[in-house]
């Protein structure tokens, strides 16, 4: 008994040792690109680059504002004031109180992670944007245009979730969002996950298309495996359903202008679940839908998506 004890607590000493040393590296190899706000405590990354219409960026699942800065914020810049905003737990904005900790599972909901981010913009001077949001981030501009409709110019939804999904999530969302997958397995995964598994997860998020060359070490995937930051991801995915379910009865109240891209190829977050029918929930949606792109339509048809950007504005009357 006294050397399996010894053997346990050797195991556990090496998982702490090697997820605290990777968690280190990749702080150090990517650090914030932008200003750190605090709002009541929690720390808000926001990276702000260009001039013109206020434009607020919201990344995905995984994600962070790396995503935006690969490319297609160099193609917005020159007309726009483009504000990217890392959401609760990930990138480098912190957890709303009492949502932390290896055995909670507290999460974020999107009404929550809209509000903080609404309360960080605001503090730069951001007022009555066009809020854009990809995959998990169209679920917080969902809930962003539902908390301050009179303040939200019009909102650009990218492959994003909006409509309750049939089916569960599989099992590593179901396992990893519990308290002991979150105490047990995540340290785990924090600790051993080989770059090559890291490299495929980032090619099946874009399938069909290939990953572009470079985004994985750009948008710095290894700030998600940090401990917290799988468990937030992990928590607000798989809590997100219900909120979907209670947001989605109220998006005809909604009446900003509304653009919609999605890919038919997404096998993530499938067109015919979320965007088809928020096409028809709100009056004057306008759906844009892709022919053989998946779910990373800001990097496969950057075009297409900077095109129902500028409608958006137009039809709000920034431009």
């Amino acid at each position: 008994m006294f050397v399996f004890a010894a053997f346990v607590l050797a195991l556990v000493a090496v998982v702490q040792w090697r997820a605290t040393a990777r968690e280190a590296t990749a702080a150090r190899m990517y650090p914030p690109q932008g200003r750190i706000i605090d709002i009541d405590g929690t720390p808000v990354h926001v990276l702000v680059a260009g001039s013109g219409p206020d434009l607020v960026l919201i990344h995905g699942a995984s994600g962070n504002v790396r995503d935006w800065t690969f490319d297609l914020v160099d193609r917005l810049s020159g007309r726009y004031r483009v504000i990217m905003v890392d959401r609760p737990g990930l990138g480098w904005t912190g957890r709303l109180p009492g949502k932390s900790g290896a055995w909670n599972t507290a999460h974020e909901s999107p009404m929550e992670q809209a509000e903080l981010l609404q309360k960080a913009v605001e503090i730069i001077g951001v007022d009555n944007p066009v809020v854009v949001g990809h995959s998990f981030g169209g679920a917080v501009a969902m809930a962003w245009a539902l908390g301050k409709p009179d303040d939200t110019a019009a909102v650009v939804m990218l492959a994003a979730v909006s409509n309750p999904w049939p089916g569960d999530l599989g099992w590593t969302y179901t396992v990893v969002g519990t308290a002991a997958g979150g105490a047990l397995l995540v340290p785990l995964a924090s600790a051993f996950v080989p770059p090559s598994y890291v490299d495929s997860s980032v090619e099946s998020i874009f399938a069909p298309q290939p990953a572009p060359d470079g985004y994985a070490h750009h948008v710095g995937a290894a700030l998600v495996l940090r401990c917290e930051s799988m468990r937030a991801n992990a928590q607000q995915v798989n809590y997100l359903r219900p909120h979907i379910v209670k947001m989605s009865a109220r998006y005809g109240t909604l009446g900003m202008p509304f653009e919609i891209v999605h890919g038919d190829a997404d096998t993530i977050v499938p067109l015919s679940v979320h965007s088809e029918p928020l096409s028809r929930q709100i009056a004057g949606a306008r759906l844009t839908v892709l022919q053989g792109v998946g779910h990373m339509p800001h990097h496969s048809d950057p075009d297409a998506v900077i095109a129902a950007i500028d409608r958006a504005t137009a039809r709000a009357g920034l431009r």
